[in-house]
């Protein structure tokens, strides 16, 4: 009976550890994140969070009336979205549309309860930042529809993650897409530094 319960709890213990591993590594990396965000900001220069890292932070992310914010890196690959959203596509000026992806099961599982009208902001490394406003979201199927990114009005921020969020399946070809724009006076400045 008591190796049966011992087997029982390090059994039970085991499950927990891997099923707690994912978010707890996104957690602490955002930590470590945060302090080579400052250092890049700080040396206007590509700053790795640990030496062994293929990626870096490119930006900060900030949700505010989900009081939630994260640390945009460098690619899309899934080392990197491991620790945080990628920065898909872009110019660093933001004057073209920007395309952010993350798992839907950390950094981005929030995107589900954004409402249209709420504001999405961008800090880029100058430590300028830039609003957006949500325009809507949708499901989108990866296996018939892609992203042309260059019929994207300037001035547009895309976050994508994969659908439904609470899939046991990782690679299943839905997408949930956010999209924001800049509004108002700040669109017609991008424009203008488009050249639109």
């Amino acid at each position: 009976m008591t190796r049966l319960l011992l087997l029982l709890l390090t059994s039970s213990a085991t499950l927990l550890v891997f099923g707690l591993w994912i978010p707890l590594k996104a957690a602490i990396a955002q930590e470590l994140l945060e302090m080579a965000w400052a250092e890049s900001q700080a040396r206007q220069t590509e700053s790795r969070p640990w030496p062994w890292a293929d990626t870096w932070p490119v930006a900060r992310l900030a949700i505010p009336e989900l009081n939630d914010s994260m640390i945009v890196l460098a690619g899309t690959h899934g080392e990197s979205l491991a620790f945080g959203p990628g920065w898909l596509t872009g110019n660093d000026d933001h004057a073209g549309a920007v395309i952010i992806a993350g798992h839907r099961d950390t950094h981005f599982r929030s995107l589900k309860t954004l409402e249209t009208g709420n504001e999405i902001r961008l800090q880029d490394l100058d430590g300028r930042w830039q609003s957006y406003r949500v325009q809507g979201a949708r499901v989108v199927d990866s296996r018939v529809e892609l992203i042309d990114t260059q019929r994207l009005p300037a001035g547009t921020l895309l976050l994508v993650t994969c659908y439904p969020f609470d899939s046991v399946d990782a690679n299943g070809p839905l997408r949930y897409v956010v999209r924001a724009s800049v509004e108002g006076k700040q669109r017609e400045q991008i424009e203008t530094v488009a050249g639109i």
